[in-house]
Formats: C-alpha cells, sequence, structure tokens
C-alpha cells in the first residue's frame, strides 16, 4: 500500500513565525502605509453576488490590469492567490519526478526551499556569492527549476541585469526555467517583465501584498511568454482568485491617483534615512531595494535580539546566520518615520540595558 502522507513529505513542518499581537509589527514587509484606497473602495461597494457567486475562472479582470500595468499582452499573465500560489504553480508545473531539484541562490524568500517538498522535489542551495560569481553554478546537475529572489529577501540586493541575461543565456532554449520574484520590485531593482513576456525560459512572479497594502486578500500574477504561462495555468485551476480580491487588485494596479508611486517614494526616502541611523550605530545595514533592511544582530545572537526588542513592543524579524560573513541578522520592515523611530527607541533600550 502506498504510504500517507509520501515519504518525502513527511519531513516538512508546517510553516511558523512568530506572529503573536505586538505593538507595532515591523515583521513581515506588509505596507506599513496601509491599502490601496481605490482597493477598499472596492470592497466598500460590494453586493451580495460578489460573494454569492464564483469568480472568473482566471480572473480576467486582474488579468488586464496586471498586463496594463507590466506593459504586456494579457495572455502573457496568469494570476494568484498571492505571489505564493504562482511559485507553488509554476513548482509544480516544472518538475516532481524522482530525482529533480529546484536549484535556489541562497539566504533567501523562506518558502523557496520547501516548496520544492511539496512538489516532490528536491532544493539544492547554492550560496548568493557563489552565483554571482559564476551564474552557471545554479544550472550544474540539471535542475529542474532555477529559483532567484530579486531584489532578494532577506538581504535586499539586486542582481544586475547582466547576470540575469548571462544566466538565461546559459540555460538555453532546451534549459529549466527561470522564475524570478519581483515581490520587491517596486521598491527598486530594474523590472524584467517586458522581457519576461518574451523569452521562453523566464518567468516573473510578482505581488500585491507589498506596494499595494493588499497582502489580507492574496493577489499575485506572473508574466511570462504565452505557452509558459498555459503550463503555470493548468496546474494553478480555476478559481484560485476571489471576486472581491481580484477587482480590489485591479483598481489598485490601476493606481489612477498615484498613490503607490507616493508611498513609494516615501518608503525609499524612509530606508535611505534607516540605513543611516542603522550604521551610526555599528550595526552594518545591507545596501537594499526592498521595504526592508537587513542588519548585524546588536548582541550578534539574533533571536535573543528580536524576542528583547519585542518585549519593548516592536517585533523584526531575526536570521541567524544570514549577514554576508555568516552573523545573525534581524530584518526591519520600512514604515512611517514615526514608527521607524518607536523601533529605534526599543533598539536602544535593549543596547543600554545589555
Amino acid at each position: 500500500m502506498s504510504p500517507f502522507p509520501r515519504e518525502d513529505y513527511r519531513e516538512l513542518k508546517r510553516y511558523h513565525f512568530d506572529r503573536t499581537p505586538v505593538a507595532l509589527d515591523l515583521s513581515d514587509n506588509t505596507n506599513q502605509w496601509g491599502t490601496h484606497p481605490a482597493a477598499l473602495e472596492v470592497l466598500r461597494r460590494a453586493d451580495d453576488d460578489a460573494l454569492a457567486r464564483y469568480p472568473d475562472l482566471y480572473a480576467d479582470n486582474l488579468r488586464a490590469a496586471a498586463a496594463a500595468r507590466a506593459g504586456v499582452a494579457e495572455e502573457c499573465i496568469a494570476t494568484g492567490c498571492g505571489s505564493d500560489d504562482v511559485l507553488d504553480c509554476t513548482y509544480r508545473a516544472s518538475g516532481g519526478g524522482s530525482g529533480d531539484f529546484v536549484s535556489i541562490a541562497a539566504p533567501t524568500f523562506s518558502m523557496a526551499t520547501p516548496l520544492a517538498r511539496m512538489n516532490g522535489m528536491r532544493a539544492r542551495l547554492t550560496p548568493w556569492a557563489e552565483a554571482l560569481d559564476d551564474p552557471e553554478r545554479l544550472l550544474s546537475g540539471d535542475p529542474a527549476l532555477v529559483y532567484v529572489c530579486r531584489p532578494n529577501n532577506p538581504t535586499g540586493h539586486v542582481a544586475p541585469r547582466a547576470w540575469i541575461d548571462a544566466l538565461l543565456d546559459a540555460a538555453g532554449e532546451n534549459g529549466p526555467l527561470v522564475l524570478l520574484d519581483e515581490a520587491y520590485v517596486d521598491f527598486g531593482g530594474d523590472p524584467l517583465a517586458t522581457h519576461a513576456a518574451e523569452h521562453p525560459r523566464l518567468l516573473v512572479s510578482r505581488t500585491l501584498s507589498k506596494a499595494f497594502g493588499l497582502a489580507g486578500l492574496r493577489v499575485g500574477y506572473a508574466v511570462a511568454a504565452p505557452p509558459t504561462v498555459l503550463e503555470v495555468e493548468k496546474a494553478r485551476g480555476p478559481y484560485k482568485v476571489g471576486r472581491l480580491s481580484a477587482q480590489a487588485g485591479a483598481a489598485a494596479l490601476a493606481d489612477e491617483e498615484g498613490w503607490v508611486s507616493r508611498t513609494v517614494a516615501e518608503c525609499v526616502a524612509n530606508r535611505a534615512r534607516a540605513e543611516e541611523t542603522l550604521a551610526a550605530r555599528g550595526l552594518e545595514p545591507l545596501p537594499s531595494s526592498a521595504n526592508f533592511i537587513l542588519f548585524r544582530a546588536p548582541s550578534g545572537d539574533g533571536p535573543r535580539d528580536a524576542l528583547a526588542i519585542r518585549a519593548r513592543g516592536v517585533a523584526v524579524r531575526p536570521f541567524p546566520g544570514d549577514m554576508p560573513d555568516g552573523g545573525d541578522a534581524l530584518r526591519l520592515t520600512v514604515a512611517p518615520w514615526p514608527l521607524v523611530e518607536r523601533f529605534f527607541e526599543a533598539l536602544d533600550a535593549y543596547t543600554a540595558e545589555r
């Protein structure tokens, strides 16, 4: 008899991160300026049909808005229940046979590795320094898929465009698909969506959880050549994006009043200011092109430091071993400056008592 669960699945754990309520949560990279006003208006106007009827099979209104935003044809867009859903479907369409693996530049997004196991594959991690030195290292051993986060979470760095081109050239026409996770691209980093629409071996994933403030609605999409989109949608299945989520997402993507551009500009300015403030405290922030900053843990023990700062009312996320030299780090979500000041007050109170 076949075992349940399958053998390679048993090692998986439920996703866990401390979400205990705290006065100020700057740990999850959601939009600290709130939700896009146009999306809120869609929710306020909702009628019975928005909940009582099935949504479009493939969220066509969201697809059209995403295509307009990315500057590509609608057939180059796949939609999903958050970009995690897009990633999951792309993994599933790429492999799952015995010996298949996903090649990942690490450290990176925490779900990149478990998604491989969920879909019957292994994850092979290549340190970013090695991958940047030679992108072909991500292709060795014939991976089923290559995952690259750009800007990268949690470090905030952006792999150069020339490096991406070299990776795609090395993959060639018959190599693995390169999945480029652009969850944070609105905050900086040379978007490649238009390139993805024209390239048979590139898929770019996007989310509305960050710059657009829709994390609670779970809205994401991918940009790729139409044949690639078709395969991802076959893995996705119908009705994945709720009617209200699709309508709110489409309204936010249109951004007719420029809310996203204004809040992103303020976030980028505050990011630079926070980097300077962290550097003045000797905490070595890494240059970031996202809406967060990774910096050295004050005591060298990231989990302990995060708990101590949380005890003072502010949540940041620890990343043990993720500084370039292997030291522990903390990640701060950038927010309106009064909220960032509250973080520095908690940080300073903690370090003063050490």
